[in-house]
């Protein structure tokens, strides 16, 4: 999730461990707590596209960070501040570290909870920016810090936020359900015959949701709103896997192909080829659009290196997505 979600939380979750002793102290270095996984982010500046992406949400985002270095930085706060107890300081970043994956796996990228086994667990039914989500949390935050830390409003309204985000996740679990249930009664009434399906929320909602389906030689991106009157329209993006060649074979390649879990296509643009994650869909709405958000351009010296280069966003790319979701969200 974004970082004011994850310090909201982060804040919530120190104020429910440690606030009737701290007060907001345990709200500040809940938020503080509830940023620091996401330090992983400064590997894109000291290493290559391909192992940044691999470590993003990896180590820093597991059990074993959350249980090795709650108790390191819960000592360093006791000696800082006037509450003592280094048990208490590490139950408030224990529970503020691990509670930012458990969030961060109902996202698209999804978490590596379990490193260092290969398991990324991904549940797709929000997505990193949610509005419904973030803002009742931060309102109930904020009138949590007004009261008096022995105050029982002051526990109610943190219970409050941390209640009502967490059923917004439920229901966007069961949202997710209905939206994929009408992808595939599409799918059989269209005749598609399919590998598999896999469905995510649109950006900033849970109202419009998008479809990747996997067929023999072609992904079928679709979207489908919960105001929709109109059949749901699959759109066919050929794989052409084949022009990698032996670029398909390279160490590096396969790193990236298990990055994306297989769903990518190739394209060739003056020449060159790019990688396409298809996880996270395009920039907009047009018919084939090939305006990936994720999209890298692959790049082999002599030497055989290979070596992929995120490719830029164009001005005003979120201005008109923004416009075109509006839109595509109000029905079909």
């Amino acid at each position: 999730m974004d970082s004011l979600t994850q310090i909201v939380l982060g804040a919530a979750v120190g104020e429910a461990v440690l606030g009737r002793k701290v007060g907001n102290k345990a709200m500040f270095y809940g938020a503080i707590a509830g940023t620091i996984p996401d330090l992983d982010v400064i590997a894109s500046y000291v290493t290559d596209t391909v192992t940044a992406l691999e470590i993003h949400r990896g180590f820093t985002h597991s059990i074993v960070f959350s249980i090795v270095f709650a108790p390191i930085f819960g000592w360093i706060i006791s000696k800082v501040e006037l509450h003592k107890s280094i048990k208490d300081w590490t139950w408030l970043f224990f529970w503020a570290f691990i509670t930012h994956p458990l969030l961060d796996a109902h996202t698209t990228w999804g978490t590596q909870l379990f490193w260092p086994f290969d398991l990324r667990l991904a549940y797709k039914n929000i997505f990193v920016i949610d509005p419904l989500y973030t803002l009742p949390f931060l309102v109930f935050l904020i009138l949590t810090m007004l009261q008096n830390r022995t105050s029982k409003k002051r526990r109610l309204f943190n219970t409050l936020g941390l209640t009502v985000s967490s059923i917004y996740l439920l229901i966007s679990l069961g949202l997710k359900w209905g939206g994929y249930t009408q992808f595939k009664q599409a799918l059989k009434d269209q005749n598609i015959d399919y590998i598999d399906i896999d469905t995510r929320p649109s950006p900033l909602n849970t109202i419009l949701w998008n479809a990747n389906v996997n067929t023999q030689d072609a992904y079928l991106l679709a979207s489908y709103s919960f105001f929709d009157s109109k059949p749901i329209r699959f759109t066919s993006y050929p794989k052409n896997h084949h022009l990698l060649g032996e670029l398909q074979t390279h160490e590096k390649m396969q790193r990236m192909i298990t990055i994306s879990e297989g769903w990518y296509t190739i394209s060739k643009k003056n020449g060159d080829l790019y990688f396409n994650d298809l996880r996270f869909g395009l920039l907009n709405l047009k018919p084939h659009s090939q305006d990936f958000v994720f999209q890298f351009l692959i790049q082999e010296d002599a030497m055989g290196h290979v070596t992929f280069i995120e490719q830029p966003r164009k001005p005003g790319d979120a201005k008109a997505m923004l416009n075109d979701l509006w839109k595509r969200i109000k029905g079909n």
